[in-house]
């Protein structure tokens, strides 16, 4: 005799792979970033008016490091690791932070990306084990 037990799964699991990918894809944006101001450090204009708290090169570097963490980081929450919904949100967290520095340049693209970052991090907070049930 086999028993099957029904697992309830919402619709939030596609939240939690759309989480992902948004990972993923921003850990490529910031490699490609990344390496394109390591490479050419001059691109970037430095006015008089905004505040840079490092070099170029050391911006590129931080940047490539956090794509790669991004990417790696989208890669486990697609497909269910705990530890990676735990690392997500705490980037998710400071990606919504950071996007407080910007408001002023991109209001609304901020504001934008601030309300995605929210939906990401309920679904990864409150329904990120159903992902994991699918799994198993």
């Amino acid at each position: 005799m086999t028993y099957h037990h029904t697992r309830h799964v919402s619709g939030w699991v596609g939240w939690i792979w759309f989480a992902g990918m948004l990972m993923i894809i921003a850990g490529v944006f910031n490699i490609i970033g990344g390496l394109y101001a390591v490479i050419n450090d001059d691109v970037y204009v430095r006015t008089p008016l905004r505040l840079l708290f490092f070099d170029v090169s050391t911006w590129g570097w931080l940047h490539l490091i956090f794509g790669v963490v991004l990417l790696a980081t989208g890669l486990a929450v697609s497909v269910g690791q705990t530890w990676a919904r735990v690392v997500a949100a705490i980037l998710v967290m400071l990606n919504a932070m950071t996007q407080l520095t910007w408001i002023g340049v991109n209001p609304w693209w901020s504001l934008a990306v601030i309300a995605v970052d929210v939906l990401v991090l309920y679904a990864l907070i409150v329904h990120g084990r159903e992902a994991r049930q699918l799994d198993t």
